[in-house]
């Protein structure tokens, strides 16, 4: 009888399930289900109802395990990945109270400012949390709901994340772990424990909301048995802790030890690094998050990446390879036409007012192809600016593990091998943050069996690189691209100015 594993990869677009067998790392089977974020809301709000991350998590699941035709005896465990930062605010009944602001939401700039001024300005924030306050973390959309939703928030008594939502749904339990809470901003990530700093910068109630932790190699729970009985499981099988997506990203890409740098290329853009201590940014700009493997993950997070290259292959009607081959054709560097993609706000750096902006338009560059292309470089050269910092803080790279949508593209990835200036190789299996959750989740069975294991010799038993996919850095383009991010490093600062100026425009 096989001995199954089930990972979840709840994300802002689709929920992603894979059946794993645990003996020998191979994915039996997959599915998936996709949503959309609400419509109608005002500029930079992003929500979504976390029913539906449940809904489309239990569909997956179903599918999947009747597609790897699977006892009910065969499933062990159970791990989950979810996409960073959200809030989800539960009454004292555990009811949903209303839509989730997402990591995407930047409407909550002003909030992050009265967080950071109440702690004493952003050198005082990083020394609280070891992180600045920004528009995707936790801790100012809590405030947000305090100031703008007051009924709602009288009525929250406790505080998650996407993942521990599902977890909860799962389990029964409210926990939150190390590596999804740093994500909070209030999180000391140090200490690996609540700042009462940061939480009394936003109400000191607000500890009696906030969920007990957990490390990474402890199960959240059990699945309780209303959920057991609509999966058609046992109560027996095992939820790990789970963890973010980038956490789980790292799991499921081999990035459990110092060395190894992982980038994905999804509807965000993250590049992360496994360390054995925090990696504290004094500029704020990388993040300085803990891990889902108890240890640390200094990371950073672009906001625009394929949702750019996705708005110009739908404008033109193109399917990927078209779109692949429109921007083959055109010259490395797109004779000049550059993006700054900052469609919806951006994070790093942290421009939460940006939109995007096109440099070197002109009848010659005024094509699809040229703007096919500068939407896939636009975007890398984006990460590139925090892979730079990166390395300025002594995390270097030789070679990339690049993982999402975006690696599955020959052409892109050449891209990033000449952006980054590094060898870049993908992984046998894709879904780097579901099969993360699947292997943490073996992790943790295997603690709660008795056996000592670390989660690197799970990751170096099962995680494979596809070489046939490897890109390395072709000298000439390597001197074109760092041109280009110095003009569109410039290009940034010189209109931050402008781009509140816009924003204020749109809220008249």
């Amino acid at each position: 009888m096989r001995t199954l594993l089930i990972g979840i990869d709840s994300g802002t677009q689709s929920t992603k399930v894979l059946v794993v067998d645990a003996r020998n790392g191979r994915v039996v089977s997959s599915a998936a289900q996709a949503y959309e974020l609400l419509p109608n809301l005002p500029p930079g709000a992003k929500e979504q109802h976390p029913v539906t991350w449940r809904d489309a998590a239990a569909k997956a699941i179903l599918q999947a395990l009747k597609l790897a035709k699977a006892k009910s005896s065969e499933v062990k465990a159970i791990g989950v990945s979810g996409q960073q930062h959200g809030f989800v605010p539960l009454d004292k009944n555990g009811e949903v109270i209303r839509p989730a602001k997402l990591w995407c939401d930047t409407s909550t700039a002003a909030e992050c400012d009265e967080i950071t001024d109440r702690l004493g300005g952003i050198k005082a924030a990083i020394r609280s949390v070891g992180n600045a306050v920004l528009p995707g973390f936790t801790a100012s959309k809590i405030l947000w709901l305090k100031k703008h939703e007051p009924k709602n928030y009288r009525r929250l008594a406790t505080v998650l994340l996407p993942h521990d939502y599902l977890n909860c749904w799962l389990t029964g339990r409210a926990v939150m772990e190390y590596g999804d809470a740093s994500g909070t901003a209030l999180l000391d990530v140090r200490r690996r424990q609540w700042s009462d700093a940061a939480v009394n910068a936003i109400d000191p109630d607000l500890f009696d909301k906030l969920p007990p932790l957990i490390s990474s190699d402890q199960p959240a729970g059990c699945l309780q048995s209303s959920t057991a009985r609509s999966l058609g499981l046992s109560t027996d099988v095992v939820v790990s802790a789970g963890g973010g997506d980038n956490m789980m990203g790292a799991i499921g890409t081999g990035n459990t030890r110092p060395g190894v740098i992982t980038a994905s290329f999804g509807t965000s853009g993250t590049i992360y690094a496994c360390s054995e201590s925090p990696v504290v940014d004094p500029k704020g700009e990388i993040a300085a998050f803990c891990d889902s493997t108890n240890r640390w993950l200094p990371l950073l997070c672009t906001m625009n990446v394929t949702v750019a290259t996705e708005m110009i292959r739908r404008e033109f009607n193109w399917t990927h390879a078209r779109f692949d081959a429109a921007v083959a054709k055109a010259q490395p560097g797109a004779e000049g036409l550059l993006l700054l993609p900052y469609l919806e706000g951006e994070r790093t750096p942290n421009v939460p007012a940006g939109t995007g902006t096109l440099l070197g338009v002109t009848p010659k560059t005024f094509t699809a192809e040229h703007f096919a292309r500068s939407a896939m470089e636009g975007v890398t050269l984006g990460m590139n600016y925090g892979l730079r910092r990166l390395a300025g803080m002594g995390v270097k790279p030789t070679q990339i593990r690049a993982t999402g949508g975006g690696a599955k593209s020959k052409v892109w990835r050449q891209i990033m091998a000449d952006v980054f200036n590094a060898e870049v190789v993908t992984l046998k299996v894709g879904e780097g943050a579901a099969y993360g959750a699947a292997l943490q989740a073996l992790w943790c069975w295997r603690h709660q069996a008795g056996e000592t294991i670390s989660i690197a010799d799970i990751t170096d038993q099962f995680v494979r690189l596809n070489r046939a996919e490897t890109a390395r850095p072709n000298s000439k383009n390597v001197v074109i691209y760092q041109q280009l991010q110095a003009l569109q490093d410039e290009t940034s600062l010189a209109l931050r100015r402008v781009f509140m100026k816009h924003r204020q425009l749109l809220l008249r």
